[in-house]
């Protein structure tokens, strides 16, 4: 009877011991590991440095060549997006990593905490940018809610817009082209900063599959490193949503599996 006993309740421990199993399977299943090396690349990629000082070294350059041939500089503007442009927005991704969360949960709490490092250069680039009586204007799609906190940031960092009219959040829809043609009312625009491509111009703009933005990166070539300077983003953007096909529902799992399905080995 013992024996039986035994067995029985051996076989009941490895029941729980497997259903355990699967739900801990589960959960890896639909957690942010895949952002891992995303998020590191960001934090602790020296690489990821180079390329931010590059981009201002690079644009730095240019605007001397263009005041260069408009010494008059008082119509001249330049138009930066804020976040992974400007401003370092890892640590919200490496809390959704450690948290198994993702946004909008906790996005309140890191826009309102306002403590959002610069990325490399660009506080010294911005500074020369003032000093050559060139205009700065930040066009971006946090949500209006966060204009004091996004102030209050960017004047920690010393960076701040000369008037709440040269910050210009999203209203009512992402794309950044009616703002663009606001500050175009006044000023000729020199430079686009950015990591997304829709930052640059609305041919960007939608839901734009892999290879169509591929081919219009190529039809506006000349513009990179001319007009159209570009930061690295691993973390999320629209090049992300384009691999999975815009397909917001999917969910975590079969996000992960469309991503590895876009892979082109060997």
């Amino acid at each position: 009877m013992k024996k039986i006993y035994f067995l029985v309740l051996l076989a009941g421990i490895i029941a729980i011991s497997a259903c355990e199993n699967r739900t801990a399977i589960s959960k890896k299943e639909v957690n942010n590991d895949n952002l891992l090396i995303a998020t590191l690349y960001h934090q602790k990629s020296a690489e990821r440095d180079a390329l931010c000082l590059q981009a201002y070294n690079m644009a730095k350059y240019r605007l001397d060549d263009i005041l260069a041939e408009n010494p008059d500089s008082s119509k001249l503007a330049i138009v930066l997006d804020l976040d992974e442009t400007v401003l370092d927005n890892s640590p919200y991704e490496a809390k959704c990593i450690l948290r198994n969360i993702s946004y909008p949960t906790g996005w309140d709490e890191w826009m309102h905490a306002a403590c959002a490092k610069e990325l490399p250069g660009a506080v010294e680039f911005l500074e020369y940018v003032k000093s050559k009586g060139v205009s700065i204007f930040y066009i971006t799609n946090r949500k209006e809610k966060y204009k004091n906190a996004t102030m209050q940031n960017l004047q920690k960092l010393g960076i701040a817009p000369v008037s709440e009219a040269h910050l210009l959040l999203r209203t009512d829809e992402s794309s950044k082209e009616p703002r663009r043609q606001k500050v175009l009312e006044g000023h000729k625009i020199i430079m686009l900063f950015g990591d997304n491509l829709a930052d640059f111009t609305k041919v960007f703009d939608g839901k734009k599959s892999v290879n169509e933005r591929l081919e219009l990166v190529i039809s506006l070539k000349d513009e990179f490193g001319d007009r159209f300077i570009v930061f690295p983003n691993t973390m999320y953007g629209d090049w992300l949503n384009a691999v999975i096909d815009h397909n917001f529902n999917l969910s975590p799992a079969a996000k992960i599996e469309k991503q590895k399905n876009e892979l082109q080995g060997f």
